[in-house]
């Protein structure tokens, strides 16, 4: 019996991997253009290996160029981590208050708080934009910020991981004499860190990806984000496409390596974190 399921998940595996690299093709293209000279790039057959190198010179015009990639990524930087940090700090608190303190009506408000997710984003935009512009949050970094940080779906997503935490650790501390804050700061967070990892990939990539927000919220040229720079930089440089793909993989680098290691994270934290019996 063990042969035949070996020789299954052999097959299994394979197939994987080769539908993998079928995903991957479209990558590593780019990542071959971005490294050409733009007359090689659209070569048939497909040069995989360039033939003629230009990288340094393609991400050169890209960093340093008459559009400077680095002002833009030290404005998403600035803005995704930020608000990364805020909303899993925010989110993680709201779920506790939501799974492990019981107060009245806490069912009925959690639902009240639910209900806001329904609301598409789209449909508070102007208000949103006629608030901003009277409290001069409007064309600023923090604005920006503001808008990400607060997220009903992490909220909903961290308490249904709290809520499968046993209450016995709580009623424990308690009887020690901790208060809340440090239940939640040595216990709770210590034994949610897969869900508050996987969370936190997902809001990084959410905040870095965002192009409505800062379309709507920013004016000036120098504040602006990589999704606005990227747009911005196709259409001065639509014809040169060895550097909108070395653009390209410089917008999405910064998600490749969060992506690693927050997948470690979040694998450690299932090791270490999680509570059996």
């Amino acid at each position: 019996m063990k042969e035949p399921l070996s020789l299954r998940k052999t097959i299994v595996t394979i197939i994987l991997f080769a539908v993998s690299i079928l995903f991957l093709m479209p990558f590593i293209w780019m990542l071959s253009a971005s490294f050409k000279i733009e007359n090689d790039v659209f070569n048939y057959p497909i040069e995989w290996i360039p033939t003629h190198w230009n990288a340094i010179a393609n991400y050169k015009e890209v960093w340093m160029g008459k559009f400077p990639f680095y002002v833009y990524y030290w404005n998403s930087i600035k803005i995704t981590v930020v608000t990364t940090a805020i909303s899993v700090i925010i989110s993680a608190m709201a779920a506790y208050g939501f799974s492990k303190i019981q107060f009245a009506a806490s069912k009925w408000l959690f639902l009240i708080v639910l209900t806001t997710y329904m609301v598409p984003g789209q449909a508070t935009l102007v208000p949103q934009f006629i608030l901003y512009r009277y409290i001069g949050l409007f064309d600023n970094h923090i604005g920006l910020i503001l808008i990400g940080s607060f997220s009903v779906l992490g909220t909903f997503m961290l308490r249904q991981f709290f809520m499968g935490i046993h209450n016995e650790f709580i009623e424990s501390a308690k009887i020690d004499g901790a208060g809340h804050f440090r239940i939640f700061w040595s216990i709770i967070l210590p034994l949610a860190r897969p869900s508050i990892a996987t969370y936190g990939i997902l809001r990084f990539i959410w905040t870095w990806n965002d192009y409505q927000n800062p379309l709507i919220f920013l004016r000036t040229d120098k504040l602006y984000t990589i999704q606005l720079a990227m747009q911005k930089f196709t259409s001065l440089s639509g014809e040169f496409y060895s550097l909108i793909m070395a653009a390209a993989v410089s917008a999405i680098l910064p998600l490749l390596i969060i992506f690693i290691i927050g997948q470690k994270s979040v694998i450690e934290g299932i090791a270490t974190g999680g509570v059996k019996g």
